[in-house]
């Protein structure tokens, strides 16, 4: 993949993909104080300084790598609710995912339960296998979060492999580009 210094635009029925702005801070920060939100990503709140690291590195990977993560807005309300995208963050795994694209979402609990994840996933899984010269994308899920793999099995994820990542237990799955 080439670098890209602009994020590409996607939109589904009641959603916005597209590139960061400053004013999704605010949403960004609140998500990661909501345990709710965090249980699954670590099991500690960020402080809002974390939350813009955070968000301030998003688009890195566009530049970088030529894919990364999308904010996701939601058309009705124009408010920012999660991301979804992604990465290769070189993580310190056994077996190693390393070169190979990893996908990833989050959304706000606020908006769980509507199916905003699987169709936020099914456009950024579309624009993959549009773009990526690999052969299949991963992700990691912690084992106890069941709404997220069930989404990853709606789009052919299968696990690979259950390993541990930062002291906490995952699960790698796997999936072949269609």
């Amino acid at each position: 993949m080439s670098s890209l210094t602009q994020i590409p635009l996607l939109e589904t029925e009641r959603l916005r993909l597209r590139g960061y702005q400053l004013a999704d801070l605010s949403e960004f920060a609140a998500m990661w104080t909501d345990p709710n939100f965090y249980r699954f990503l670590g099991g500690k709140p960020q402080s809002e300084e974390d939350a813009w690291r955070r968000l301030m590195g998003l688009p890195g990977h566009w530049v970088l790598m030529g894919y990364g993560y999308w904010a996701v807005e939601e058309k009705s309300t124009g408010r920012f609710i999660g991301n979804v995208g992604f990465s290769d963050y070189h993580r310190d795994l056994t077996p190693s995912i390393k070169g190979i694209p990893e996908i990833g979402w989050v959304l706000a609990p606020r908006v769980h339960g509507l199916s905003y994840a699987t169709e936020a996933v099914r456009a950024a899984i579309a624009w993959g296998d549009a773009n990526f010269t690999q052969k299949r994308t991963v992700c990691i899920i912690d084992p106890d979060n069941a709404p997220s793999l069930r989404v990853a099995h709606k789009f052919g994820y299968q696990e690979q492999a259950r390993t541990i990542y930062k002291e906490q237990p995952i699960v790698i799955l796997s999936r072949p580009k269609a």
